[in-house]
């Protein structure tokens, strides 16, 4: 048990000392990097002092998201490109400290709208990496051409789309959330309203009021309970994995020629770059140079 123990330890002791060469590879993301975490850390402290404790846990839960691109670096052996990391450190910071934190959900209309698009991108070039390592892995066979890689790359996306909003209907009907927002709407058009019971929409135009168990909601309309939201959510998803297909498709047709494309497109690690690697090495290194000491 207490061998094993060790052993737990010491696997992650070297995992966290790749990850911390991982995190100083490019100067620019790990700026970035330290800047937001620094950020974070402070929003914490003030949470912690107003004991607003499920905001603590968002922060909690965002300094270890600000590592995942660094902890998939090291395992999966795939080099993230600087402009990418960047855009995946912004997109983790802006959602939850920003959006959910600061509310900025509420004061930008359309700050979900973008982080929306942004995922789709992201989602995409994440599905799209995976399938080009292995496309280009000499212990696999297969090969996909480049306008297969491109609809999985966006299937994938969409995919993942989904999943989230799998994920909001669920809170909002288990727990009594709200994550898919309400929206306010004038016209109603419903086959269920129809007075006469045949299937045929009526439509209701101009609604300025809405009075439920005779009590008037007071926000100038008809509530639409999540329907739009989530539809915008998945069309916004659509157009980022859209434009991330298209650059991938063209990235593998003239194969990494283009210098703006390979800014967004991850690929595999260097043996020079394989970080967890060269700290294994270093530490049966010095193991074995203690054996020989005490020999």
């Amino acid at each position: 048990m207490g061998n094993s123990r060790k052993s737990g330890q010491g696997r992650m002791k070297t995992m966290w000392k790749a990850m911390k060469m991982e995190l100083r590879e490019h100067r620019s993301s790990f700026m970035l990097y330290f800047i937001l975490r620094l950020l974070v850390i402070v929003m914490m402290v003030l949470q912690i002092f107003n004991r607003n404790y499920e905001n603590v846990f968002l922060c909690i839960l965002t300094l270890l998201l600000l590592i995942v691109p660094s902890f998939v670096q090291v395992t999966l052996k795939v080099e993230l490109p600087t402009t990418l990391e960047i855009i995946i450190l912004v997109f983790i910071f802006a959602a939850e400290i920003l959006g959910e934190i600061s509310e900025f959900y509420l004061v930008f209309p359309l700050w979900d709208t973008v982080l929306h698009t942004l995922n789709g991108f992201l989602a995409a070039a994440i599905g799209f990496s995976l399938v080009d390592l292995l496309n280009r892995s000499e212990k696999l066979t297969f090969k996909l051409s480049p306008l297969f890689m491109a609809i999985v790359a966006f299937c994938f996306s969409m995919t993942i789309g989904v999943m989230w909003e799998f994920f909001e209907f669920g809170m909002d009907q288990i727990l009594g959330f709200d994550m898919q927002k309400d929206t306010i709407v004038h016209t109603v058009s419903s086959v269920l309203l129809n007075p006469t019971g045949r299937n045929a929409p009526y439509v209701i135009k101009n609604i300025t009021d809405v009075t439920v168990q005779g009590q008037e909601l007071g926000v100038g309309g008809y509530l639409d309970i999540g329907l739009l939201d989530t539809m915008n959510d998945l069309i916004v998803n659509f157009i980022g994995a859209t434009v991330f297909s298209v650059i991938g498709f063209f990235y593998v047709k003239n194969r990494g020629k283009g210098r703006v494309i390979r800014r967004f497109v991850p690929r595999q690690k260097k043996e020079d770059r394989d970080f967890l690697r060269i700290v294994t090495e270093e530490e049966e290194a010095e193991k074995q140079e203690k054996r020989k000491e005490k020999e």
